[in-house]
């Protein structure tokens, strides 16, 4: 079993991740108002000190502590890793993603140290951000100056302010106004707050401060760990993500998930194209390099070295694909600006419709900006090579030539992380989340293949809970199976066009290892909305957005979504059925 310690963000995340693995573990906060909906995973409420960790360490079999509470909640950080000392357990420090630190700010080492630079630099009228328990360690400023204090909006936190003895005419809430309009009605000097993230909003509030000439005073985050114990006493591993935590307790439970999690080929080139930069530049060959991914965490992935190149073995986890087990290469020279190209084993784009034009390298544009963006702090102009040796040979089993890539797979990934593909283990997890969607009482439920199309079909129920958002991936049918099942009333179906031509055709799993664009049938619906175009030269369905006259694209659309529900609306009779076809600017049609 796990045992999180959360109430935050990261926390939330950390549950998220856990979910997806169908087996049980503990969740603990200190009071019980973060509302959570747990499937798998049991809420626990109220403090523990060490020898009470120790005690449910032993009695309910836990084998990983994952940390991800506050960054200031020091005494719990110095709690679970002497309970985690005692009981001999690793520790997954789930970190918030901090930016760099601005010089502009004045940094404070705590609260001791932020009162004496706001009395020196004549602060007198102050908003302080840092939340309702920094009462007390500012009261010696407070009783003297001309303070705001923003707190949550309950009413345990406005007793937490009476025992301190703040005025409460000079308390404001997070619901009350954004930060901007705070600092227009209240023209404070300064505001003081916490260096609490990205998930923290502590860049919003920085700038939203420095637009209006606020001074921003910032108390830094404590170290961790913030305890001093023997190296042979304390395993702690470092995550700042929800693909990281996955990886780690993959690493350390390797039984907790049923299947296990890989890397995409773009991260697998962008590892490489760092430990490739580290040996050019500084002669360094480390054995794992830190990646960041599109989401902004970072990973670290292994490494190996040969002559004038870095190299990943792309691991597939427990996705059958047939990239697993190749290697990635990528070697770096200096050149006069910073180019991408493809060597060995990477395949060329022969049509157009992709990320770019016929004759440049398939390598997708995430993977390019990963790159990019990894070696940006390294310097800015490099020339970076990919290859892979046996990428030609794989290539043939795959479904690039019929796409118009040659001569070597495509370099790709969007996440950076491959989810294990299993047709049991995806559809289990549908279910579990339109449990969740019923549980929370909605008599909508809106299925998406993902967060592009989810976001668009978002904007269309602002008033819906996110738990009645639901993603089927690819099985369309199996979700609308289990719809009917539970008896939800109403069913948004949200599609892209690449899976709506291929729902349209009958394919109730568009998973590219099942089916593939028909261009015959996507003619025979282009002839049936009035619109007979030359569609031989696209690879992929988004391109007809482009090729359709605009006074008949309604037309098209209306065609596609027919036959999208004529296969639908059999598998739920008792259910009323909308289906939206999204383009890629987000546009829906019904």
């Amino acid at each position: 079993m796990i045992l999180v310690f959360g109430g935050t963000t990261e926390g939330r995340k950390a549950v998220e991740a856990l979910e997806e693995a169908g087996t049980p573990f503990f969740y603990s906060t200190r009071s019980d108002e973060q509302q959570l909906e747990l499937v798998n995973g049991i809420h626990l409420t109220g403090g523990m000190d060490v020898s009470e960790m120790t005690t449910f360490c032993h009695t309910h079999d836990i084998r990983l502590f994952v940390d991800a509470a506050h960054p200031f909640a020091t005494q719990l950080h110095a709690n679970l890793l002497m309970a985690a000392a005692q009981t001999h357990l690793p520790v997954v420090r789930y970190e918030r993603i901090y930016p760099p630190r601005d010089d502009s700010i004045v940094w404070c080492e705590d609260y001791a140290d932020a009162v004496q630079k706001l009395e020196a630099h004549g602060v007198e009228r102050l908003l302080a951000l840092t939340g309702v328990n920094t009462l007390p360690l500012l009261s010696n400023y407070w009783h003297k100056h001309e303070c705001w204090w923003r707190i949550l909006n309950r009413e345990a936190s406005r007793e937490m302010a009476r025992k301190a003895g703040f005025p409460p005419e000079r308390l404001v809430y997070y619901e009350e106004t954004e930060t901007d309009r705070l600092l227009e009605r209240l023209h404070p000097q300064a505001i003081l707050t916490k260096e609490s993230g990205v998930s923290g909003g502590f860049e919003e509030k920085v700038r939203v401060a420095t637009a209006r000439g606020v001074k921003v005073y910032a108390v830094q985050r404590p170290p961790y760990p913030p305890i001093t114990l023997p190296d042979h006493q304390l395993r702690i591993a470092y995550v700042n993500g929800p693909h990281g935590l996955r990886r780690m307790v993959e690493r350390l439970l390797p039984d907790f998930y049923p299947l296990h999690s890989g890397l995409t080929t773009g991260t697998c080139a962008t590892a490489a194209s760092v430990a490739a930069t580290l040996r050019l530049l500084h002669g360094k060959t480390p054995k794992e390099v830190p990646v960041r991914l599109p989401d902004g965490e970072t990973i670290t992935v292994a490494v190996a070295y040969g002559e004038g190149y870095a190299a990943v073995v792309k691991e597939a986890g427990d996705d059958p694909d047939v990239t697993d087990g190749l290697e990635i290469r990528a070697s770096v020279e200096a050149s006069d600006t910073f180019r991408i190209v493809g060597g060995e084993g990477v395949g060329v784009f022969t049509l157009p419709g992709f990320d770019f034009p016929p004759g440049c390298p398939a390598i997708n544009k995430t993977p390019r900006q990963m790159i990019h963006d990894n070696l940006k702090p390294l310097g800015e102009k490099f020339q970076v090579t990919i290859s892979v040796p046996q990428g030609a040979e794989i290539a043939r089993r795959t479904f690039n030539p019929r796409l118009g890539i040659e001569g070597g797979i495509s370099i790709i990934g969007v996440s950076g992380i491959v989810k294990p593909f299993s047709e049991e283990a995806f559809v289990g997890s549908i279910r579990k989340c339109m449990e969740v969607a019923k549980a929370s009482g909605t008599g909508i439920v809106v299925i998406n293949s993902g967060a592009k199309s989810e976001r668009h079909v978002k904007a269309r129920f602002p008033e819906l809970p996110r738990q009645a958002f639901v993603e089927y991936g690819n099985y369309i049918g199996e979700t609308l199976k289990i719809a009917e099942e539970m008896g939800f009333p109403h069913v948004v179906l949200g599609v892209m066009l690449g899976k709506a031509v291929k729902l349209a055709a009958g394919h109730l799993d568009t998973h590219s290892r099942k089916s593939v664009m028909d261009k015959l049938f996507v003619g025979s619906l282009l002839e049936e909305a009035g619109c007979p175009i030359d569609i031989g030269d696209i690879a992929l369905a988004r391109e007809l957005w482009g090729k359709i006259p605009s006074e008949k694209v309604n037309d098209f659309a209306k065609v596609v979504i027919r036959h999208c529900a004529h296969h639908c609306s059999p598998l739920i009779k008792k259910s009323t059925l909308t289906i939206f076809l999204i383009d890629d600017e987000g546009t829906i049609y019904e």
